[in-house]
């Protein structure tokens, strides 16, 4: 059985991003990409569904056993685990009985897909247990493995170290290191392992490379130099980061908070900052700019239920808030990169506009299952996203807010960037009485959701504001007209006096949490009365006992939400039954609106309880259970960091005393 989600660390070399359980088993890969099939898919199933195990042997709980777990009965204990500053090199020291080794993972960040694993010797004497089951496309691949014993090289003097081949199909991998792993004298086994040992001062590496089947195995790699230079790269590009305007890194009286990392500790929020940015940048694709929500698919919201997605895909919305983000804090060459991720990505027929591509701006997405037992058993197991064939009005107002954003501070549009844009706002008007799904991609009954119809709001203003502030051309008397048109409805259908707040969408009561962006977009002020009053219904409505908010309530209706067992058997407006767990990103865009409307304490108090959700490494779910105290959903999740430093940002300028500069467009909604 799979470990707990929070009991992973990510691995990433821009192009993958490999999970490796607390006990030392990578559950999860995909190569080469993010969204490539599995090699390793124990995450999703059992340990013949793929895995790579390298622990302490007295920590393997039995023989055959699916996991290895650091008992102290065994006499194995995890030490600590943490990543060298600023990196997502992992290193885990064990303690056993005999002596301890320390653990180091890590992706080189080369164009290959090289898994490292060095076990180095600290004190005594500790016997090592390794496990190899390669499982390609999901499980369902077992490929030929071959053992080629090492040559000497042409110069005749040493011999190159054995590897281990396997192949099925297009795809291969080689394994490297002494001693390899053996197989099993059983056949049904189907996995290399085999125990050797570490003394004090040694070092073991073992290297597992991706290739295509169709070429050679890539020459070894030099584990040392890729070591030192991977921590170079990382810690070069964090080196980059820079407080949001007028914070001071650093600077006596910073801000701190308390973090469950390597303990329980106190950091300082320029660190917990520069973590998530180190996260969202793991999840960038090296080349193309693509930004993955996740690497991982079908990671539960509710443990055993159905709310399994892909999230192997770039939201055009995660896009948009990481270009602002990285621009806000130093980093111009990934906020190019994906500007230019979104040109790519919707170029072609604006009315088949999509919410989420492929890593390389694909026009897919279908969603089918995968022949997989689940995490914990949670089916179905999708791969591709069929939110991808949804109508979501919102899409076009994340990317042309985003984009009016770079103009204001100085970006220049070329012959592709206006012109495209253009072609979104004719998809705007042209679908302007269409209704769709909303930002939460319900699958049930389309409505015209508040949300999405002040994203076209905003996408509209963002073109008035293209063309009468900075002198583009367009059609801005006709895009004044349907803004304007747009507000008297929004203020009319999505507003409602009666209960004083704004609604999920036209004709119900319901408040959810995709109306915390009305004022992100300038459609009404933080402090506005009027979205101080659907502040208050979301506290009321939305949130959880333990603090954290939902992002909609599923059953509507007189039903207890502290009984989980209320919701059962009902299928809401989702189309789904029951009511998933509080959402991570939606409780830190609630503390960014305290944080800008002047309730600074319960910004505060609401950022440090998402934090003390988050693992020993910093990493964020999608989602947490408070009943079982878990992490749910898929892992890492980008959207949850990039609101953390939003919500951060929103404190610094609270606390800071600075003004919070205005959202592009921000007049006019406002009445």
């Amino acid at each position: 059985m799979a470990s707990l989600i929070e009991d992973y660390a990510l691995l990433s070399n821009m192009r993958t991003g490999p999970l490796v359980s607390r006990t030392g088993s990578i559950d999860w890969l995909c190569a080469p990409r993010y969204d490539s099939p599995s090699v390793f898919g124990a995450l999703l199933g059992e340990a013949d569904h793929g895995r790579w195990l390298l622990a302490p042997a007295c920590a393997v709980q039995a023989e055959g056993d699916a996991g290895a777990s650091p008992d102290e009965d065994g006499g194995a204990q995890v030490a600590e685990r943490f990543y060298v500053e600023n990196t997502f090199v992992l290193q885990t020291v064990w303690v056993t009985d005999s002596g301890s080794v320390r653990v180091t993972d890590f992706l080189p960040l080369t164009s290959r897909t090289d898994v490292v694993r060095r076990v180095e010797g600290l004190t005594g004497e500790v016997e090592m247990y390794q496990e190899l089951r390669i499982r390609f496309g999901y499980g369902a691949v077992v490929p030929w493995v071959s053992r080629f014993e090492g040559e000497l090289d042409p110069g005749g003097e040493e011999s190159a170290p054995p590897m281990l081949v396997a192949m099925a199909g297009p795809d291969a991998v080689v394994l490297r290191g002494e001693p390899l792993p053996e197989a099993g004298d059983d056949d049904d086994e189907r996995r290399h392992r085999g125990t050797f040992s570490v003394s004090a001062g040694q070092t073991r590496d073992f290297v597992l490379t991706h290739f295509p089947s169709h070429r050679t195995p890539p020459a070894p790699i030099d584990v040392n130099e890729q070591l030192n230079r991977t921590i170079e790269l990382w810690q070069e590009w964090s080196g980059l980061y820079s407080p949001v305007d007028g914070a001071v890194e650093g600077a006596a009286g910073e801000r701190v908070h308390i973090v469950p990392v390597r303990g329980h500790v106190v950091a300082k929020r320029s660190d917990i900052v520069r973590r998530s940015l180190l996260v969202v940048r793991a999840l960038m694709h090296q080349e193309t700019g693509g930004l993955v929500a996740a690497p991982t698919t079908s990671l539960p919201d509710v443990i055993g239920g159905e709310r399994n997605w892909d999230h192997r895909f770039s939201w055009l919305r995660d896009a948009a808030m990481g270009l602002e983000v990285m621009l806000g804090h130093g980093h111009d060459r990934e906020a190019t990169q994906l500007r230019n991720w979104l040109l790519r990505a919707v170029a072609g027929d604006p009315q088949d506009l999509q919410n989420l591509y492929g890593v390389s701006g694909e026009r897919r997405g279908r969603e089918h299952q995968l022949d997989l037992p689940g995490y914990e058993r949670s089916r179905p197991v999708r791969e591709g996203n069929g939110a991808a064939g949804q109508h979501q009005t919102d899409a076009v107002g994340h990317v042309m807010v985003v984009f009016e954003k770079l103009r204001r501070r100085g970006a220049v549009e070329d012959h592709l960037s206006w012109p495209l844009q253009q072609a979104m706002l004719r998809s705007v008007v042209d679908n302007y009485e269409v209704k769709d799904q909303g930002l939460w991609e319900m699958r049930g009954e389309r409505q015209y959701y508040t949300h999405s119809r002040v994203l076209m709001w905003a996408a509209l203003q963002s073109g008035v504001d293209a063309v009468r502030v900075h002198g583009l051309p367009g059609d801005a008397p006709l895009w004044e007209q349907l803004r304007d048109a747009l507000a008297e409805e929004i203020w009319t259908s999505g507003y409602d006096p009666e209960v004083g707040s704004f609604v999920q969408y036209y004709g119900s009561k319901a408040v959810d949490a995709s109306l915390l962006q009305l004022p992100q977009v300038g459609f009404v002020a933080y402090d506005d009365e009027r979205m101080l009053g659907t502040v208050r219904r979301i506290e009321e409505e939305l949130r959880h006992p333990c603090g954290l908010i939902h992002r909609y309530r599923n059953v509507l209706g007189p039903v207890d939400p502290e009984d989980p067992d209320a919701y059962a058997g009902v299928i809401g407006v989702d189309g789904f039954v029951a009511q998933d767990h509080p959402h991570l990103g939606a409780s830190l865009w609630l503390a960014a609106q305290y944080a800008r409307s002047g309730r600074v304490d319960s910004a505060e108090k609401l950022v440090d309880l998402v934090l003390s959700k988050a693992n020993d490494l910093g990493l964020l779910s999608t989602e947490y259970s408070p009943e079982e105290r878990r992490m749910t959903g898929n892992f890492p999740q980008a959207f949850a960091h990039l609101a953390l430093v939003q919500a951060l940002d929103a404190l610094d300028a609270a606390q800071g005393g600075r003004a919070v500069p205005a959202p592009a467009g921000a007049t006019g909604g406002t009445r």
